[in-house]
């Protein structure tokens, strides 16, 4: 996908996974991601990582590392994110090709979207689309 404005994205997804490099790998091997940044501790775990789409921009860690943020998390279940794309039936081939779980083909949307979702190893929803939604001081 085209970048789409150099600005850093106000808003992006925070998910820890138990196993962090396993999400890394879905991500940027079957949904198109590019790893920005990764940290990791002497033992390979992943404190930090930045995934990169388009302008979109969603950070990973590993589960039970401790902090706030982990513990914060520990109850939480599965999330949801939903990424633009500009070729719904080509992402999801290549989704398709790298093994991904689909939970629903693509499909028109009633509001002018073509969407397909994807679940992952540890039950987050990704959601992949032509809908993209406006901003403040756009146009409707």
């Amino acid at each position: 996908m085209a970048d789409t404005g150099t600005a850093a994205p106000a808003i992006s997804p925070a998910l820890l996974y138990h196993d962090a490099k396993a999400a890394i790998r879905l991500l940027t091997e079957a949904f198109g991601f590019v790893t920005s940044a990764l940290y990791e501790s002497e033992d390979g775990t992943v404190l930090h990582a930045e995934l990169v789409y388009g302008n979109g921009i969603v950070m990973i860690g590993s589960k039970g590392r401790g902090g706030v943020f982990d513990e914060a998390m520990a109850g939480g279940g599965p999330s949801g994110v939903y990424v633009v794309v500009e070729d719904t039936d080509a992402h999801h081939r290549r989704a398709v090709e790298h093994g991904a779980e689909i939970v629903m083909p693509p499909t028109d949307q009633e509001y002018g979207s073509r969407d397909y979702m994807a679940r992952d190893a540890e039950g987050n929803v990704w959601s992949f689309g032509t809908y993209a939604p406006k901003g403040p001081g756009t146009a409707g």
